[in-house]
């Protein structure tokens, strides 16, 4: 008789093959099977709302996947977790030895605020201004692949802080994207449900700032007793810790304290934690603890969703032609489309005339650098398909035909030479794969490049294409 560890063990080699790793991770990790009745598999969820994630994103696999195990009558049974009953164990400790003395944080009970320097106007010295502008909330933040799981796990964060199993989470992508949006967005959604939690918002630099100041004025202990205080920290652009080994070594005790209290923990940079040069191994390992979610440009049909509302809510009237050739024009970040916005609003109040298709072509061309498209995954997946004469969501189905494994492994190795996209979203993006499959693709593009002079010609026509469009 097969365990229920061994049919669940059996069931995630099947799943781990079929979404993306990210995915994988952060929700497939986290259940534990608990007991296996004749036909019906009981597995333990961490929280409900991956519970509810999992029911609305993924049944038909897990239905598929459990009756591949146990035959056409098994079933499936949840067994959720309430918050906060411990079900994720504690990370084992670092056996690196701390540059520093370790440093003691003063006792909770001792209530007396001598360092706050985010005081709300106004109001007692213990109240903090959580540094949080209310623009940036879910409601203005679209939602597309590009940044799914990141909004999926901010948003179960902001309902359950400190208790689900993505602390800390750390989002990382380039300029402009909309991380500091989705993480401020976190903060307000948890202050609106939670108002005695103190949430704060800051950037890497002013926590360096303000460690310095405290230094300098023999405060240190201070700071370290405010920023216990925190119940949501949230920290913009890590990386800029990078070189700066007190400021680090004063962060890590922060963070261990904090995460050991239960205390939620969101982090952001523009690199992946592996990808960041110059920050502390022990600190590198702490930013792995959660979950690790990338966000990527957004593809036409999110940055015109993006567009549209951002002219909405902004007042601002724009014919749909004109937003779709910014759209179609504009694919690098959001903040490229709000400057072209800017300027052609001056524009059309300095001539005062109404925004016309040729003010925005003319503005375009002046302000968007050769106003090429950017080449993102999206682009060449849709440029080896059409390459190919095949439709892009014929060659995204499960099939293992030659010709469109082959046109997945093209796509697969362009992104990976033309992007700097991770090999873990371009797998998602790419037939929902993970890394080792984009890696394993591109050594065959590879190989077959050397060996095969009609595929080497391929390969050059798809990237003439590609540089040209």
């Amino acid at each position: 008789m097969r365990t229920h560890q061994e049919v669940w063990s059996s069931c995630l080699n099947v799943i781990k093959d079929n979404v993306a790793e990210e995915s994988y991770k952060a929700l497939f990790e986290k259940i534990l099977p608990l007991k296996l009745e004749d036909d019906k598999l009981v597995l333990q969820v961490p929280s409900h709302f991956i519970y509810e994630y999992l029911e609305e994103h993924y049944i038909d696999l897990l239905r598929k996947t459990i009756r591949k195990e146990l035959g056409s009558n098994a079933k499936l049974e949840y067994s959720v977790m309430v918050a906060g009953t411990g079900l994720r164990p504690m990370p084992q400790q670092d056996t690196v030895a701390p540059r520093n003395k370790p440093i003691s944080f003063p006792t909770a009970a001792d209530k007396q605020v001598k360092f706050n320097p985010f005081v709300m106007p106004g109001l007692r010295n213990l109240e903090i201004d959580p540094q949080l502008n209310p623009q940036y909330s879910f409601d203005n933040y679209i939602e597309g692949s590009c940044n799914k799981l990141a909004r999926m796990a901010g948003l179960a964060i902001a309902n359950e802080p400190g208790a689900t199993s993505y602390n800390p989470l750390f989002i990382h992508g380039n300029t402009g994207l909309g991380k500091t949006h989705l993480v401020q967005a976190i903060g307000l959604e948890t202050k609106k449900l939670y108002q005695e939690k103190v949430v704060l918002y800051l950037s890497a630099n002013k926590f360096q700032e303000q460690y310095v100041s405290a230094v300098q004025k023999n405060e240190v202990n201070n700071f370290l007793h405010f920023y216990q205080m925190i119940d949501v920290l949230i920290l913009d652009d890590v990386h800029d810790f990078a070189g700066k080994s007190k400021t680090q070594d004063t962060f890590f005790h922060v963070f261990d304290q904090l995460y050991r209290s239960k205390k939620q923990l969101i982090l952001t940079s523009d690199k992946s934690p592996v990808d960041i040069e110059g920050l502390e191994p022990r600190i590198l390992s702490r930013f792995k603890w959660g979950l690790t979610a990338e966000i990527t440009a957004p593809d036409y049909e999110t940055r015109l969703k993006i567009f549209k509302h951002k002219v909405y809510k902004d007042g601002i009237e724009l014919s749909d032609d004109v937003i779709e050739y910014l759209a179609d024009k504009i694919s690098n970040n959001v903040r490229e489309f709000e400057g072209v916005l800017t300027r052609l609003l001056a524009e059309s109040t300095l001539i005062k005339a109404p925004i016309s298709m040729d003010m925005v072509v003319n503005v375009v061309n002046k302000n968007i650098k050769n106003t090429q498209k950017e080449i993102t995954v999206d682009f060449i997946y849709k440029t080896v398909c059409s390459y190919f004469g095949m439709a892009a969501d014929n060659a995204q189905s499960k099939t293992r035909k030659r010709e469109i494994v082959q046109a997945r492994q093209i796509a697969m190795y362009f992104s990976k030479s033309m992007t700097k996209t991770s090999l873990t979203s371009i797998g998602s993006q790419i037939g929902g794969k993970n890394h080792a499959t984009v890696l394993h693709a591109c050594k065959t593009v590879s190989n077959l490049m050397e060996t095969d002079r009609q595929f080497n010609d391929i390969i050059s026509n798809i990237e003439k294409k590609l540089k040209t469009m």
